[in-house]
């Protein structure tokens, strides 16, 4: 008997990606209202053994959200700009926005707190401590402002509309109730697993993480604050998948209660055919479970 699975994904660009047990789905808005609907099959490296083993799972997933993340954005963003799609992503295209993506992400959340720190802060300040957590805090307030700045973008706003109901329909289907837009549109837009949330949990983690670097010669902290990335989403995702697991617990609500105010910021209320795309994604990673279920094992 197979495990319950937990399905969820992201929004792109007019759309919604939903990762499913055995394969990925991605419906898109066309600019002619249509939907653009397509299905991939899952790497075995992002469903074997490996995936369940605790820690070890942390790495995987990190490295399948930044590689089927960025396949699903660069996808939609060629149906929603009416461009051919006949071919594949050049591998060189996904790769190098992906090393990018990660580059300004560390420059900015890692790199611009810790200069901070260091040349604003520490010269009035005489606690190794006192300085990580003000460099935390620091890193906590030009995430929430990177979002807040973000969230006014048109383009942007429309992707928070579509992780709205990205969350709804996962949200009504962990209910039961039928994939159809009059129940689905009930559900909140917030959801324990969550990337929004997830990347919360890194910037708290990273304080006590980064405590026990202490404040040694510059140098070496700035390797710290890289080499040490990997290890703090390890830990990260395997306190989020807790969390998610005891969402009902009282005092599990009151911790994740931060990262699910943050959805407030990364989410928005989406209309009709916005929880459709959405039912069509999750629609399609399901089928293609089940259809894999349904096939004579060789």
């Amino acid at each position: 008997m197979k495990k319950s699975f937990h399905y969820g994904g992201q929004a792109v660009f007019e759309g919604v990606m939903i990762r499913g047990r055995e394969g990925v789905a991605i419906s898109v808005r066309q600019p002619n209202g249509e939907l653009n609907t397509v299905r991939q099959p899952l790497a075995s490296i992002y469903k074997g053994r490996l995936r369940e083993m605790p820690l070890i799972r942390g790495i995987i997933v990190l490295v399948e959200t930044l590689v089927l993340g960025t396949q699903s954005l660069l996808h939609s963003a060629q149906v929603a700009a009416a461009e051919e799609v006949g071919e594949k992503i050049p591998a060189a295209l996904l790769w190098g926005t992906v090393a990018v993506s990660l580059a300004l992400g560390v420059a900015l959340f890692f790199m611009v707190p810790l200069f901070a720190t260091r040349y604003l802060i520490e010269p009035y300040i005489n606690s190794a401590l006192l300085s990580v957590v003000l460099e935390g805090l620091i890193r906590i307030g030009i995430f929430i402002a990177y979002l807040k700045v973000i969230s006014f973008i048109p383009d942007i706003k429309r992707v928070f509309a579509y992780h709205g109901a990205e969350h709804k329909v996962v949200n009504a289907y962990e209910a039961g109730v039928p994939l159809e837009v009059e129940s689905v549109k009930n559900y909140s837009t917030a959801h324990a697993r969550c990337g929004t949330a997830f990347l919360f949990i890194v910037l708290i983690i990273a304080i006590f993480i980064f405590a026990l670097v202490g404040q040694p010669a510059l140098w070496i902290r700035i390797l710290s604050r890289i080499a040490l990335i990997p290890a703090i989403a390890v830990i990260s995702y395997e306190i989020m998948k807790f969390g998610a697991a005891h969402a009902n617990n009282p005092i599990v609500r009151i911790l994740l209660a931060p990262g699910l105010l943050l959805q407030s910021i990364t989410t928005r209320e989406p209309d009709d055919s916005q929880i459709e795309t959405a039912i069509s994604a999750l629609s399609e990673a399901i089928k293609i479970d089940r259809a894999t279920d349904a096939s004579p094992s060789t």
